[in-house]
């Protein structure tokens, strides 16, 4: 079973604020926290870059996950990318100002080095997003089960990434309470056909231009 997001959903009127994340397309997502920090992570695609960014995450330098110049930038704007999630040869873990933690995992396949590649566990208002960045299946997926995740965001194009039923699988073994395909197909920004077919389990399409809250 699964939810199709056409609209900004589950808009509560007279309740607290709650993070949200805007998919741009293809890698490209935005959060915002409820007091109001922006953080873009593999900036690249689609629209939506106008909101002063307060955190960037670059997953790894390719082309089509590093633009963080398309984002506007508040004074402070933290960026991190491979180099310093990977500083000091390991994985790091870094605490940002607004309360947000950012772990860096590990992202690998034959079109991506580990060395120059990273995921992100992005510790925000109580709730942990994985942003897989380019990947297919990595050890370290074993473990992140006892890490509680509530969003897992999976590349699933089947060209540079994983395919369809290996990320299906990895959000199996991942255990997020729910799973987004990203990164569906070369070239587009979304691909419902694509989005359709993964099986995750708890799976949750959100086509580019759409805001849920988390």
């Amino acid at each position: 079973m699964y939810v199709i997001i056409m609209l900004v959903i589950f808009i509560r009127k007279g309740k607290n604020k709650m993070a949200k994340l805007y998919f741009q397309g293809h890698g490209s997502f935005r959060i915002t926290a409820d007091n109001g920090k922006v953080i873009y992570v593999d900036p690249y695609a689609g629209d939506g870059y106008e909101p002063p960014a307060d955190l960037i995450l670059v997953s790894h330098q390719h082309g089509d996950h590093n633009k963080a110049e398309l984002c506007a930038q508040n004074p402070g704007c933290v960026v991190i990318t491979e180099k310093e999630a990977l500083s000091g040869g390991k994985h790091n873990t870094i605490d940002v100002p607004g309360g947000i933690r950012i772990k860096a995992v590990p992202a690998e396949n034959k079109n991506h080095n580990p060395a120059d590649c990273v995921g992100y566990i992005i510790d925000v208002d109580g709730l942990k997003l994985y942003a897989a960045g380019d990947t297919s299946t990595t050890a370290a997926m074993g473990g992140f089960a006892a890490m509680g995740l509530d969003y897992a965001l999976l590349p699933c194009d089947g060209v540079y990434n994983m395919d369809l039923d290996e990320a299906a699988e990895c959000a199996r073994v991942i255990g997020a309470r729910v799973n987004i395909p990203i990164h569906m197909k070369p070239g587009a920004l979304f691909c419902m056909e694509r989005a359709e077919a993964y099986s995750a389990p708890d799976k949750l399409i959100v086509p580019a231009g759409t805001e849920i809250e988390l």
